[in-house]
Protein backbone atom coordinates (compact mmCIF):
# COMPACT_ATOMS: atom_id res chain seq x y z
CA UNK A 1 0.00 0.00 0.00
CA UNK A 2 1.13 3.45 -0.81
CA UNK A 3 1.91 5.85 1.85
CA UNK A 4 3.99 7.96 0.38
CA UNK A 5 5.38 9.79 -2.87
CA UNK A 6 9.05 10.81 -2.59
CA UNK A 7 10.21 12.81 -6.26
CA UNK A 8 13.26 13.83 -7.66
CA UNK A 9 14.12 17.46 -8.15
CA UNK A 10 16.60 18.21 -11.51
CA UNK A 11 14.92 17.34 -14.43
CA UNK A 12 11.60 15.72 -13.01
CA UNK A 13 9.84 18.40 -11.06
CA UNK A 14 12.18 21.40 -12.78
CA UNK A 15 13.53 20.64 -15.93
CA UNK A 16 17.36 22.31 -14.92
CA UNK A 17 18.75 19.04 -16.67
CA UNK A 18 17.50 19.91 -20.30
CA UNK A 19 18.48 23.69 -19.69
CA UNK A 20 22.41 22.13 -18.52
CA UNK A 21 23.02 19.95 -21.13
CA UNK A 22 22.01 22.78 -23.75
CA UNK A 23 23.67 25.23 -22.01
CA UNK A 24 27.44 22.71 -22.62
CA UNK A 25 26.51 21.94 -26.29
CA UNK A 26 26.14 25.63 -26.74
CA UNK A 27 29.79 26.23 -25.29
CA UNK A 28 30.81 22.86 -27.16
CA UNK A 29 29.88 23.66 -30.54
CA UNK A 30 31.47 26.79 -30.30
CA UNK A 31 34.34 25.52 -30.13
CA UNK A 32 33.65 22.89 -32.75
CA UNK A 33 32.69 20.13 -30.58
CA UNK A 34 29.79 17.98 -28.84
CA UNK A 35 28.95 16.36 -25.84
CA UNK A 36 27.34 12.82 -26.33
CA UNK A 37 24.50 11.63 -24.48
CA UNK A 38 26.48 8.80 -24.30
CA UNK A 39 28.59 10.16 -22.04
CA UNK A 40 26.43 13.11 -20.76
CA UNK A 41 23.79 10.46 -20.10
CA UNK A 42 26.00 8.60 -17.56
CA UNK A 43 26.36 11.98 -15.57
CA UNK A 44 22.76 12.74 -14.74
CA UNK A 45 21.30 12.95 -11.49
CA UNK A 46 24.53 11.64 -9.45
CA UNK A 47 27.69 12.97 -8.34
CA UNK A 48 30.39 11.20 -11.20
CA UNK A 49 32.93 13.74 -10.69
CA UNK A 50 33.15 14.25 -15.06
CA UNK A 51 34.23 17.77 -15.79
CA UNK A 52 32.90 18.73 -19.00
CA UNK A 53 35.36 20.97 -19.76
CA UNK A 54 38.28 19.10 -19.42
CA UNK A 55 37.08 16.72 -21.68
CA UNK A 56 36.42 18.88 -24.14
CA UNK A 57 39.67 20.25 -23.76
CA UNK A 58 40.70 16.97 -24.66
CA UNK A 59 38.50 16.36 -27.20
CA UNK A 60 40.17 19.77 -29.04
CA UNK A 61 43.47 19.33 -27.82
CA UNK A 62 43.62 22.93 -26.71
CA UNK A 63 44.30 24.86 -23.38
CA UNK A 64 41.11 25.98 -22.14
CA UNK A 65 39.95 28.58 -19.44
CA UNK A 66 37.89 26.36 -17.33
CA UNK A 67 37.16 28.93 -14.96
CA UNK A 68 35.60 31.29 -17.70
CA UNK A 69 33.87 28.93 -19.34
CA UNK A 70 32.01 27.63 -15.82
CA UNK A 71 31.30 31.20 -15.16
CA UNK A 72 29.32 30.91 -19.05
CA UNK A 73 28.10 28.18 -18.69
CA UNK A 74 26.15 29.03 -14.98
CA UNK A 75 25.45 32.29 -16.48
CA UNK A 76 23.56 30.54 -19.41
CA UNK A 77 21.95 28.32 -17.10
CA UNK A 78 20.56 30.70 -14.83
CA UNK A 79 19.48 32.81 -17.59
CA UNK A 80 17.54 29.80 -18.87
CA UNK A 81 15.89 29.05 -15.55
CA UNK A 82 14.55 32.41 -14.37
CA UNK A 83 11.25 31.97 -17.03
CA UNK A 84 11.17 27.84 -16.31
CA UNK A 85 8.11 26.70 -14.28
CA UNK A 86 7.24 22.97 -13.28
CA UNK A 87 7.12 20.27 -15.45
CA UNK A 88 3.67 19.14 -16.88
CA UNK A 89 1.30 17.41 -13.94
CA UNK A 90 3.73 17.77 -11.03
CA UNK A 91 1.69 20.71 -9.21
CA UNK A 92 -1.02 18.27 -9.60
CA UNK A 93 0.24 15.34 -8.14
CA UNK A 94 1.47 17.42 -5.62
CA UNK A 95 -1.98 18.37 -5.13
CA UNK A 96 -3.59 14.96 -5.59
CA UNK A 97 -0.93 13.47 -2.70
CA UNK A 98 -2.21 15.56 -0.51
CA UNK A 99 -5.89 15.10 -0.94
CA UNK A 100 -4.79 11.51 -0.77
CA UNK A 101 -3.59 11.99 2.67
CA UNK A 102 -0.11 10.62 1.60
CA UNK A 103 3.18 12.20 3.18
CA UNK A 104 5.45 13.98 0.43
CA UNK A 105 9.05 13.97 0.45
CA UNK A 106 12.03 14.89 -1.82
CA UNK A 107 15.34 13.08 -2.53
CA UNK A 108 17.77 14.77 -4.70
CA UNK A 109 21.75 14.33 -5.66
CA UNK A 110 21.76 17.74 -5.84
CA UNK A 111 22.82 20.36 -2.66
CA UNK A 112 19.94 22.09 -0.23
CA UNK A 113 20.39 25.35 -1.30
CA UNK A 114 20.13 24.97 -5.03
CA UNK A 115 16.97 22.81 -4.61
CA UNK A 116 15.46 24.67 -1.89
CA UNK A 117 15.55 27.95 -3.48
CA UNK A 118 14.48 26.57 -7.00
CA UNK A 119 11.57 25.35 -5.12
CA UNK A 120 10.60 28.51 -3.36
CA UNK A 121 10.92 30.47 -6.89
CA UNK A 122 8.16 28.15 -8.56
CA UNK A 123 6.24 28.23 -5.54
CA UNK A 124 6.66 24.41 -4.57
CA UNK A 125 8.36 24.49 -1.34
CA UNK A 126 6.04 23.88 1.51
CA UNK A 127 4.67 21.09 -0.25
CA UNK A 128 7.40 18.94 0.74
CA UNK A 129 7.40 17.39 4.25
CA UNK A 130 10.52 16.44 4.04
CA UNK A 131 13.95 16.80 1.46
CA UNK A 132 16.95 15.00 1.48
CA UNK A 133 19.79 15.90 -0.36
CA UNK A 134 23.09 15.25 -0.90
CA UNK A 135 24.28 17.13 2.07
CA UNK A 136 22.67 14.50 4.07
CA UNK A 137 24.87 11.49 2.48
CA UNK A 138 27.73 9.78 1.65
CA UNK A 139 26.87 8.92 -1.44
CA UNK A 140 24.11 9.98 -3.87
CA UNK A 141 22.46 8.47 -6.33
CA UNK A 142 22.36 5.00 -7.72
CA UNK A 143 23.40 4.62 -4.19
CA UNK A 144 20.05 3.96 -2.17
CA UNK A 145 20.66 6.33 0.57
CA UNK A 146 18.70 9.15 -0.15
CA UNK A 147 15.46 7.42 -0.48
CA UNK A 148 16.05 5.57 2.55
CA UNK A 149 16.50 8.77 4.83
CA UNK A 150 14.03 10.44 2.43
CA UNK A 151 11.57 7.09 4.31
CA UNK A 152 12.57 7.33 7.10
CA UNK A 153 12.07 10.90 7.71
CA UNK A 154 8.59 10.75 6.38
CA UNK A 155 8.50 7.49 9.08
CA UNK A 156 7.59 4.84 6.04
CA UNK A 157 8.53 1.92 5.04
CA UNK A 158 10.60 2.33 1.73
CA UNK A 159 8.26 -0.48 0.69
CA UNK A 160 5.17 1.58 1.09
CA UNK A 161 6.87 4.52 -0.78
CA UNK A 162 6.17 5.82 -4.24
CA UNK A 163 9.56 7.11 -6.15
CA UNK A 164 9.15 9.29 -9.18
CA UNK A 165 12.41 9.65 -11.21
CA UNK A 166 13.50 11.11 -14.33
CA UNK A 167 17.23 9.58 -15.04
CA UNK A 168 18.74 5.89 -14.82
CA UNK A 169 20.93 6.57 -11.64
CA UNK A 170 17.52 7.76 -9.75
CA UNK A 171 15.22 4.94 -10.89
CA UNK A 172 18.29 2.69 -9.78
CA UNK A 173 18.92 4.05 -6.52
CA UNK A 174 14.82 4.29 -5.78
CA UNK A 175 14.47 0.73 -7.09
CA UNK A 176 17.43 -0.48 -4.38
CA UNK A 177 16.26 1.37 -1.77
CA UNK A 178 13.13 -1.25 -2.02
CA UNK A 179 10.95 1.26 -3.54
CA UNK A 180 7.81 1.53 -6.59
CA UNK A 181 9.64 3.61 -9.45
CA UNK A 182 7.92 5.70 -11.78
CA UNK A 183 9.72 7.48 -13.99
CA UNK A 184 8.80 10.65 -16.14
CA UNK A 185 11.90 11.12 -18.37
CA UNK A 186 12.55 15.06 -19.81
CA UNK A 187 13.85 15.77 -23.07
CA UNK A 188 17.59 15.04 -22.07
CA UNK A 189 16.97 11.59 -20.51
CA UNK A 190 14.00 10.07 -22.98
CA UNK A 191 16.11 8.08 -25.18
CA UNK A 192 18.31 7.13 -22.30
CA UNK A 193 18.29 2.85 -21.31
CA UNK A 194 16.28 2.35 -18.53
CA UNK A 195 17.01 -0.53 -16.56
CA UNK A 196 14.30 -1.17 -13.26
CA UNK A 197 11.09 0.49 -13.10
CA UNK A 198 7.31 0.53 -12.37
CA UNK A 199 5.54 2.15 -14.95
CA UNK A 200 6.62 4.65 -17.64
CA UNK A 201 5.09 8.11 -17.73
CA UNK A 202 5.57 10.83 -20.34
CA UNK A 203 4.24 13.55 -18.63
CA UNK A 204 2.43 13.27 -14.90
CA UNK A 205 -0.37 15.37 -16.74
CA UNK A 206 -0.94 11.80 -18.78
CA UNK A 207 -2.65 9.60 -15.79
CA UNK A 208 -4.28 11.05 -12.74
CA UNK A 209 -2.13 9.90 -9.47
CA UNK A 210 -4.72 8.38 -8.24
CA UNK A 211 -5.22 5.96 -11.23
CA UNK A 212 -1.80 5.50 -11.54
CA UNK A 213 -1.03 3.94 -7.84
CA UNK A 214 -4.64 1.79 -8.61
CA UNK A 215 -2.58 0.80 -11.74
CA UNK A 216 0.38 -0.30 -9.80
CA UNK A 217 -1.50 -2.10 -7.24
CA UNK A 218 -2.89 -4.37 -9.83
CA UNK A 219 0.06 -4.99 -11.35
CA UNK A 220 1.22 -5.82 -7.66
CA UNK A 221 -1.15 -8.60 -7.15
Amino acid sequence: MIEAVIFDFDGLILDTETHEYEALQEIFREHGSELPMSVWGNVIGTASGFKPFEYLQDEIKRELDHELLTKRHRELVSGRLEKEIARPGVLEYLEAAKQLGLKIGLASSSHYAWVSGHLKNIGLFDYFECIKTADDVETVKPDPALYIEAAKCLGVDPANCLAFEDSVNGSLAAKRAGMSCVIVPNTVTRELAFEDFDHRLESMAELELALLIEELHTKRK
